[in-house]
C-alpha cells in the first residue's frame, strides 16, 4: 500500500465543495480541512506507485476550485490506531 499526503490550496469560496469532490475520488481515503498555508489535506492510499498518477494528476488536480497542490509520499506508516487494532485481535472488548 502506498500513501500520499496531498496538501491542497483551494478557492476560498469553494473549499467545502472541493473537499467533498476530492473525498469522493477513488483512492482518496480522507480529506481534512486545516489551518495554515493550505486549505485541505487529502490522504491518498493506492496499491502501487503507478496508481498515484491516475489519482493525483489524473483526477484530484482536475477538481474545479483547486489552485495548487503539493504531494508527499509516505515511506512508512506509524499509527497508534493500527497498532492497537493488531494487538487486540482475538481479545475480548474491555468495557
Amino acid at each position: 500500500m502506498v500513501t500520499a499526503i496531498v496538501l491542497i490550496k483551494a478557492d476560498v469560496a469553494s473549499i467545502h465543495e472541493v473537499a467533498e469532490s476530492v473525498a469522493a475520488l477513488d483512492g482518496v481515503s480522507e480529506v481534512y480541512s486545516i489551518t495554515g498555508e493550505y486549505d485541505l489535506i487529502a490522504m491518498v492510499r493506492v496499491r502501487g506507485h503507478e496508481e498515484l498518477n491516475d489519482v493525483i494528476p489524473g483526477r484530484l488536480n482536475k477538481v474545479p476550485g483547486i489552485r495548487d497542490t503539493e504531494t508527499h509520499i509516505a515511506f512508512r506508516t506509524y499509527s497508534r490506531h493500527d497498532l492497537e487494532a493488531a494487538f487486540a485481535v482475538g481479545l475480548p472488548d474491555a468495557d
